[in-house]
């Protein structure tokens, strides 16, 4: 599934002009620390603020181009250092005057949790650990380096003003981006509970073809036509919808929309040969009542249900092995196909891949776009085709957008393809007027 993921464009603009708003102002803050410690000609600690201060300014730039995860780990990585270098050997309490540079630690942290939300990942809930405990640790202690350089209390005594004063407004920042995101969220999740009930969901459609590039059937890709945003992209809601546990309600409508379609498809002698897939999520696909569901549905629009093609992500694997073997093994049990969508970019086991009873492997497209530039990708491409053929499944790459692709990917044992050459999604009416005109399909949305 090619459709969905964390990306710069799940935030709201709220949010990204919040963190831009804070790294300037520490950028402004870093360069004023810079120049008064040139001028006390304090040259290591003014060539630490100005490597925060370029650390700040490529974080804005980062963030401008839409890199958000890059440029939110290069200022707290960068951030991390530089605070720890000046608790270590700058910022030394004494009765006078109190430590206080510790007091951005819990910026990093609270940083540090909205970008864990944003994408979950073990690094960064080591480094939101890390800068809780650097919090503690010189919040509570004296520690410091023996070589340490303390900075005169006259500096330091109208510093930690400063610093404590930017501290904290970085921090009710950093809580109203928080509150802000979160409200965000919860409108997001009340507008997709009703967009069910509201016909507000739409299938897209895209081709699938042989290795003669004659149509054989479809992905269904969902989309969302909100009555005020118009079409939203299925990046912007269907990781909102997973998180909220909203994708089996969801699911369960994509798949009786799919069923209708497919018995209107198998009504029709022009395309009644036509297969049409369609994505499962983990938590639909491990509900227990899945199988059982899908049979109702295909019952109910008594189709053919070897034009059924449901795909499931690698993700699927993390759960019990034993119980997604049992639930795939019922379903090709009642002649419905599985496939394994987007191989090779999570849970991959060659010895899941010899239990499952899987009749496809589909290709990502990370290992497609660049076959022909990079050997890599190309034995990669290579080596699961192979694989696939070997163990008697059927090979589709996605993300096919020239005809050089197409072509390498046919040489070496592919026999289906999806991707941009031989149509974008599009909504039924575009895609039956192609199938039937012989014509690509004509995009009208970028999301794919």
């Amino acid at each position: 599934m090619t459709d969905a993921g964390p990306s710069h464009r799940t935030l709201s603009g709220r949010l990204v002009f919040i963190f831009s708003a804070a790294t300037a102002a520490l950028a402004v803050l870093s360069l004023f620390w810079f120049a008064i410690l040139l001028l006390m000609q304090w040259w290591l600690l003014a060539l630490t603020e100005a490597v925060m201060g370029i650390a700040c300014i490529l974080t804005l730039l980062l963030i401008q181009r839409g890199r958000l995860s890059i440029a939110l780990l290069v200022s707290q990585i960068t951030f991390f250092a530089v605070i720890m270098l000046i608790c270590l050997n700058y910022d030394i309490p004494n009765p006078a005057a109190p430590r206080v540079t510790h007091v951005f630690f819990l910026c990093l942290a609270l940083v540090g949790y909205l970008n864990f939300v944003r994408e979950r990942s073990h690094f960064q809930l080591a480094l939101i650990a890390l800068s809780l405990l650097g919090f503690v640790v010189f919040g509570s202690t004296m520690l410091a380096l023996p070589s340490a350089t303390p900075l005169p209390d006259a500096v330091r005594i109208p510093g930690s003003w400063l610093n404590t004063i930017v501290a904290v407004g970085l921090m009710a920042g950093c809580v109203y981006a928080m509150q802000i995101e979160f409200a965000r969220k919860s409108n997001v999740v009340r507008e997709l509970q009703a967009a069910v009930f509201r016909n507000q969901f739409e299938l897209f459609y895209q081709s699938q073809v042989d290795a003669d590039g004659r149509t054989t059937g479809a992905e269904a890709l969902l989309r969302w036509r909100h009555p005020k945003r118009g079409l939203v992209p299925p990046d912007q809601f269907i990781p909102i919808a997973e998180q909220n546990g909203l994708m089996i309600i969801i699911g369960g409508w994509v798949l009786e929309q799919a069923c209708r379609r497919l018995a209107a498809w198998q009504q029709d002698q022009a395309t009644r040969h036509l297969q049409l897939a369609v994505n499962v999520s983990a938590d639909q696909f491990l509900d227990p009542g899945f199988e059982q569901f899908v049979l109702d549905v295909t019952k109910r629009h008594a189709i053919d249900v070897s034009g059924l093609k449901l795909e499931l992500t690698e993700s699927v694997m993390a759960a019990n092995i034993d119980l997604v073997i049992a639930k795939m093994t019922a379903l090709r049990a009642a002649g419905i196909g599985t496939a394994l969508d987007d191989f090779g970019t999570g849970y991959s086991s060659l010895g899941y891949l010899k239990r499952l009873p899987l009749e496809q492997l589909k290709i990502d497209r990370s290992f497609v776009q660049d076959v022909l530039e990079n050997e890599r990708s190309a034995a990669l491409a290579r080596s699961v085709i192979q694989l696939g053929n070997d163990l008697g499944m059927a090979v589709l790459a996605e993300g096919v957008e020239t005809a050089q692709q197409f072509a390498f990917l046919r040489e070496h044992g592919c026999t289906q393809f999806q991707g941009y050459l031989f149509g974008r999604p599009v909504p039924l009416d575009q895609f039956m007027a192609a199938l039937y005109g012989g014509t690509p399909s004509t995009p009208t949305t970028a999301a794919a």
